[in-house]
């Protein structure tokens, strides 16, 4: 049963736009406010109220609040290959395999971080998302490498924080086709969904800014070993940025790579690797940097190489 709040608009919220205002009232997110009136849950003197509409002191305000939060389950599985690379009271940072998901989310039944820690005897923060709890940042399936996820409410709040004022220091290694000219540069280009695909992104003008740093570590005939510090954080951003350069991610067939080069490698995957994490250490403010290893997929691709 969803419960209704019913009261007077105070002073300090008059001529406030609504999610703005009910956000702050109500400890909801503007986004939670938003949905609130797309579903006429938002009635000020008998009257819906959309997101943008402003508010008005002294006026009968009757809210039909989001259902509560349901008790976090947590299908506890061990995770094979995943390891501890680091834990203490506040953080556990993984080295994440491939095939594993962060969380659990909608049409996945594989492994994931969350559940492989819980089958560990890991206590995860229960600040987040219902089924992203204690996860400050994600990984794609595809991709390996470290992962942090908080512990402790206070390390979950001061790294979230963190990776959205971006100091956190975030090192991918990624092999990619050809030898990008120059060989150290940045590329900044808005990403946005592709058109033609839900799951699938690219550069585009209308998209969110990204920035991605890169310099060449090793270079072989017919590809090239980087070393790639993210200044944003885009879903597929590496991804969709090398292949607009025309030097797609080694085995990353949904964004151009050549499946010929992909079988000599022996790649099912995209070449990607979370390869560190740098970060000032939530509560006791030391900096932690903490760096994986590739796994054997990844490192047989570069002996290929270096041997041909």
């Amino acid at each position: 049963m969803r419960e209704t709040r019913a009261m007077p608009v105070p002073d300090g919220l008059d001529a406030m736009r609504v999610d703005a205002g009910l956000a702050r009232l109500l400890g909801l997110s503007r986004t939670a406010v938003a949905a609130l009136t797309e579903e006429g849950s938002v009635i000020m003197d008998g009257a819906p109220m959309g997101k943008s509409d402003r508010l008005s002191a002294g006026s009968w305000l009757e809210v039909v609040l989001p259902e509560p939060p349901r008790p976090l389950t947590i299908d506890a599985k061990p995770v094979e290959g995943m390891e501890i690379l680091y834990s203490d009271d506040d953080i556990v940072a993984v080295d994440k395999p491939v095939g594993v998901a962060a969380h659990a989310s909608v049409g996945w039944t594989g492994p994931t971080v969350i559940g492989g820690l819980a089958a560990a005897g890991f206590r995860i923060s229960t600040s987040g998302a219902h089924e992203r709890q204690g996860i400050v940042h994600r990984l794609d399936v595809g991709t390996s490498g470290v992962m942090v996820v908080a512990t402790s409410e206070r390390a979950y709040t001061v790294l979230k924080r963190a990776f959205k004022q971006r100091t956190i220091d975030k090192r991918y290694h990624a092999l990619v086709q050809g030898h990008p000219d120059p060989s150290s540069g940045t590329i900044d280009a808005p990403i946005g969904r592709h058109r033609g695909s839900d799951w699938k992104f690219t550069v585009t003008a209308d998209g969110k800014p990204s920035i991605t740093h890169y310099d060449t570590v090793e270079a072989f005939q017919a590809a090239s070993l980087l070393d790639i510090h993210l200044e944003t954080g885009r879903t597929h951003q590496i991804r969709v940025h090398f292949s607009a350069l025309r030097h797609p991610c080694c085995g990353d067939l949904t964004y151009g790579a050549d499946p010929r080069l992909a079988a000599r490698l022996g790649l099912e995957r995209q070449w990607l690797h979370a390869r560190s994490l740098g970060f000032a250490h939530p509560t006791r403010g030391n900096w932690v940097e903490i760096t994986s290893k590739y796994p054997a997929d990844l490192e047989n691709a570069l002996d290929v190489l270096r041997n041909a």
